[in-house]
């Protein structure tokens, strides 16, 4: 069995609240659907991709309780095909906070930063190529 088969990227919060409003945020503007749902845990699946993302409340019991405290400056990477169609889209939506418009970066990503409920920060990602000074960077993968 392959361990480092990756599908499912998992999101702490805070509260329960934020937990359904991510739900629902997730759903409306990235494609994904609800796969399990209880008042603690929330996973979603890209319809698309495949890729599930989980909610989990971080009051609940199965988080040490040292850990039991709000989380800062996460960022989701969420990596589309048509960026500025996406971008576009997301425009129309009166309650969408835009933190970054969308631009093309010289290490390789043309992107823009939106926020999610809980102050989730959900970086929205095209890959374009990289200028020659960040090509040297980028490391051969196994699968290349």
């Amino acid at each position: 069995q392959n361990f480092t088969d990756c599908r499912k990227g998992f999101i702490y919060l805070r509260d329960s609240t934020i937990l359904k409003m991510n739900l629902q945020f997730f759903i409306d503007y990235f494609q994904f659907q609800e796969t399990f749902r209880s008042d603690w845990y929330i996973s979603l699946k890209n319809i698309e991709s495949g890729f599930e993302l989980a909610f989990i409340d971080g009051k609940h019991g199965t988080v040490p309780q040292a850990y039991q405290s709000k989380a800062s400056g996460l960022i989701i990477n969420i990596e589309v095909d048509n960026v500025d169609c996406l971008y576009e889209k997301l425009r129309q939506q009166e309650e969408m906070e835009f933190l970054l418009p969308i631009k093309s970066e010289d290490f390789g990503q043309r992107h823009f930063i939106v926020k999610a409920p809980g102050s989730v920060l959900v970086d929205v990602i095209q890959v374009i190529p990289p200028s020659a000074e960040f090509v040297a960077n980028y490391l051969e993968s196994e699968d290349e």
